[in-house]
């Protein structure tokens, strides 16, 4: 995946200015792909380039204020987007291979430090777990009365499923930390 189609995403579902677009982006799509607000209005700029979108200055607005939307050309090209292959992303996480050497390694403060960050990493998942289950609340108590409120939980449900998986996962490897070395 790629921004431009995550930013044509957002603005088919609502268009608008810029930074009304960052704000949106980091509430709902940026739990799932990441982009700075910067990143954000190049990509705009790239996408209104390549007549992909379309903005108007607003009247009212001071300075550069502009309302993004797509244009057929970009709608096309996010529905031919849609039937691409993508290759399954492999894992790439740095705790892991730092777990693997702790497994070979005899480092009693290499094995304390290592301790503290998964601790922390445990906490952020924690809270990005609560978090999901916030939405899933509000979320249900609105209804899933369509198809796209029903993708959108589909989607929050793979969330909660990641992160409970990586609760699941760090608090095994706090436990065999607390073990005794076997010797």
């Amino acid at each position: 995946m790629s921004l431009p189609h995550a930013l044509l995403t957002a603005l088919i579902e609502s268009p608008g200015s810029g930074l009304e677009l960052a704000k949106r982006f980091d509430k709902s799509i940026g739990h799932f792909w990441q982009a700075t607000h910067q990143q954000i209005y190049r990509e705009l700029a790239k996408l209104e380039a390549e007549g992909l979108i379309a903005s108007e200055a607003e009247a009212e607005a001071r300075g550069r204020k502009r309302n993004y939307h797509v244009l057929p050309k970009g709608r096309a090209l996010l529905e031919s987007w849609l039937g691409e292959e993508e290759p399954v992303p492999p894992l790439r996480d740095t705790l892991m291979v730092k777990l693997r050497a702790e497994a070979v390694l005899d480092s009693t403060d290499g094995a304390r430090a290592l301790r503290a960050r998964m601790q922390a990493r445990l906490d952020q998942h924690r809270a990005k777990l609560e978090q999901y289950r916030q939405f899933e609340t509000r979320d249900l108590a609105k209804g899933l009365n369509d198809r796209a409120s029903q993708l959108r939980h589909m989607i929050l449900k793979a969330g909660l499923r990641h992160e409970g998986g990586w609760v699941e996962t760090l608090e095994e490897a706090l436990a065999l930390l607390d073990q005794p070395e076997n010797t």
